[in-house]
């Protein structure tokens, strides 16, 4: 079942639209997405978590079903978006948690705010740029390539996030497809991605030198078997992050905040509720 959603305007913005989901009691916790999904790729996660958390699932800003801002579109940038949303939302210390690229700007703003993260979490996410990854990424981290694919063949590079974000077998129900499928295929949507991917290649380098300086508690929660972000991402960021914790799902694959939610969940309870 996707998750109940509104529709809210942010001011500060120039009151340009942002979805959002909102569920539970607790304590404050956002998830971030990565692309080419959005919020509903936590439609599963969420409700596990609702129990014993407030939780808060927005579209980035450009993607899903919410407006695009003004200004670049960096790790740092989405980092200082994220802000704003807090500010507006009126959230002292929270938690966060990013998967993809939803992982960088979690860094960037929690180095960058100590004081306003309690928790933090990044799952499969590209953190190191000298590190492997599938040809794939190889492919999207080129602009030129990056733009051809996003413009010509939004289809083809859908299709593939299936098959290699998820177990043989596995595929995603008629709902939640639908609904990724249909805020992917909008042009606006896959112009903001392709200026995305352009930002963060070109800032990805400046990232390491954040990592020393992130002293909130931290949980590197990673796939096993993704085919895009190998282990060693996790691990090198685990080493760079004084105090860290690396968990591992070792047979899970990159989209396991929806097939294996209830195995998450778990472990995101568990740190999240750390005295």
């Amino acid at each position: 079942m996707l998750l109940a959603t509104t529709i809210e305007t942010v001011p500060v913005s120039g009151g340009r639209r942002l979805r959002v989901a909102r569920l539970g009691s607790g304590p404050p916790l956002v998830l971030l997405h990565g692309y080419p999904d959005n919020l509903q790729i936590w439609c599963e996660l969420a409700p596990r978590l609702a129990d014993r958390f407030t939780v808060i699932v927005p579209d980035w800003p450009g993607m899903g079903q919410s407006e695009p801002w003004p200004g670049g579109a960096t790790p740092f940038h989405m980092a200082d978006r994220l802000s704003t949303l807090l500010d507006g939302w009126g959230l002292g210390p929270v938690a966060l948690a990013g998967l993809d690229m939803g992982g960088q700007p979690v860094l960037a703003f929690a180095a960058r705010h100590p004081g306003r993260v309690s928790r933090l979490v990044v799952m499969n996410s590209l953190v190191q740029w000298d590190e492997g990854t599938s040809w794939e990424i190889r492919i999207l981290r080129r602009f030129g390539w990056n733009r051809l694919l996003l413009n010509r063949l939004p289809g083809l590079v859908f299709r593939r996030a299936e098959r290699t974000f998820l177990p043989r077998g596995v595929r995603l129900p008629t709902e939640l497809r639908a609904d990724l499928w249909g805020a992917f295929r909008r042009p606006e949507v896959r112009a903001f991605i392709a200026k995305m991917c352009a930002g963060y290649q070109g800032t990805l380098p400046r990232l390491p030198e954040l990592y020393p300086t992130i002293t909130v508690p931290t949980l590197i929660l990673w796939a096993g078997r993704d085919r895009h972000f190998p282990i060693a991402h996790g691990e090198r960021l685990h080493e760079a992050i004084l105090g860290s914790r690396l968990e591992v799902l070792p047979d899970a694959e990159h989209w396991m905040p929806w097939y294996r939610a209830e195995e998450v969940a778990s472990r995101l309870g568990a740190f999240l509720e750390e005295a």
